[in-house]
């Protein structure tokens, strides 16, 4: 077969991927990224994998905007998904980005996010005192999920008896963000935004009756507005939906991805043990090795040409956030995970004015996390076979045995 030939033959269709890609999806985005600088699908989308394109566009908004009603619209059709999805900051535009986004960055300021690093510190060390007491553990289940939900629902002042909903309502929502969705996957997902809005509205109504002057309390700070400006009732559900979302999954997978990462590669964890500091450029290399967000999608809002290719309004654009993390054009040796990588400018929380909200605060969970389980447990291991989600856009864990000693 000839090299243009292997050229056109070559196929990489999201609702159509083998059981191997959730395991090691990095050959096929290798593969990828060397025959196609722009791959149409056959759903007419265009995916980009490497480094250059992918930042491109996330930095230049008015070319490629991040609305999705045509993109959801026949997803979901007039359904509660469809309402959250298009309703949430993640997939607007300014103005409106602009706003909601404003109101939540101000309850994450960097003086914010260190204020509550001793109280997110007592909270890994109770999980690290049951841990012990277990001797072997699910990380997922006994550690990386449990810490992003204390947090989110702190900064929304859940109560600590409503939790209990909280991740499965999370992961139903987020799952029917999959490339190929099941009947029971789009039910599960509707359900979860129906009986997360009941539950907001309750919370809401008590929070009204009993606001908090309290910077930090982000679901006071929504209610209340700045600036004269409020968030409707629908914008404001959505949005609490969306915070518990965004800070829920991905953090769960980073801190997940980081330890077994370090546990897989002694020399570069004998290297953090050795030099504790290294804990920042550790967790950068975990968001980098392994993207806790995969795939990321953009429109097409004015004509333009990526690498040669003419793109059309309304085209819709798939972005291979995971391939481009890995792209050798822009990482020496992407593919060796390397705790003192420097520079590392991934592209894990995006970037321009949808770079992640609560980056920093992801930051420190994952420090904190990482950096005490390791030093609490020097003997910790893996105590059988972790299994991966089978899920393309989000990459973690669903779960994986450890053993303190």
């Amino acid at each position: 077969m000839s090299a243009t030939d292997r050229h056109r033959s070559f196929k990489f269709e999201l609702d159509a991927l083998p059981a191997a890609f959730f395991d090691d999806p990095f050959p096929y985005y290798r593969a990828l990224q060397r025959r196609h600088a722009v791959y149409r699908a056959v759903d007419g989308s265009l995916l980009l994998s490497r480094y250059a394109d992918v930042a491109r566009v996330y930095r230049d908004p008015e070319t490629f905007i991040s609305d999705k009603h045509d993109l959801f619209r026949p997803k979901y059709g007039e359904a509660p998904l469809f309402e959250h999805h298009t309703t949430s900051l993640v997939f607007n535009d300014p103005p409106y980005h602009s706003r909601v986004r404003r109101l939540i960055a101000g309850a994450l300021k960097p003086a914010a996010v260190k204020a509550m690093a001793p109280a997110l510190e007592r909270f890994v060390d109770r999980l690290l005192d049951e841990i012990e007491s277990r001797g072997r553990f699910d990380l997922v289940r006994h550690f990386s999920a449990a810490i992003p939900v204390e947090v989110v629902s702190n900064l929304l002042r859940i109560p600590q008896d409503e939790r209990q909903s909280l991740r499965g309502w999370s992961l139903a929502i987020l799952g029917a963000l999959e490339p190929k969705l099941g009947p029971q996957q789009l039910a599960a997902g509707n359900r979860a935004v129906v009986e997360f809005c009941d539950y907001l509205k309750a919370l809401i109504a008590r929070r009204r009756r009993k606001p908090s002057d309290d910077e930090s309390d982000v679901l006071s700070r929504l209610i209340r507005g700045e600036d004269g400006e409020k968030l409707t009732e629908q914008e404001l559900l959505h949005n609490c939906i969306f915070i518990l979302n965004a800070g829920h999954e991905t953090t769960t997978n980073l801190i997940g991805n980081g330890v077994y990462e370090l546990l897989t590669h002694p020399q570069e964890l004998a290297k953090l043990r050795s030099n504790p500091r290294l804990i920042n450029s550790a967790v950068e290399e975990a968001l980098r090795y392994q993207s806790p967000n995969q795939i990321g999608n953009r429109q097409v809002g004015a004509a333009t040409e990526i690498a040669g290719h003419a793109l059309a309004p309304g085209e819709q654009i798939v972005l291979m956030i995971g391939a481009a993390n890995r792209d050798p054009e822009r990482f020496d040796d992407p593919d060796t995970f390397r705790i003192e990588r420097h520079p590392n400018n991934h592209l894990a929380f995006a970037a321009g004015i949808h770079m992640c909200v609560g980056m920093s605060l992801a930051r420190l969970e994952a420090r904190i996390a990482i950096g005490r389980i390791f030093d609490r447990f020097p003997r910790l291991r893996t105590d059988g076979v972790a299994v991966r989600q089978r899920r393309a856009r989000f990459r973690g864990f669903e779960q994986a045995w450890l053993a303190t000693e």
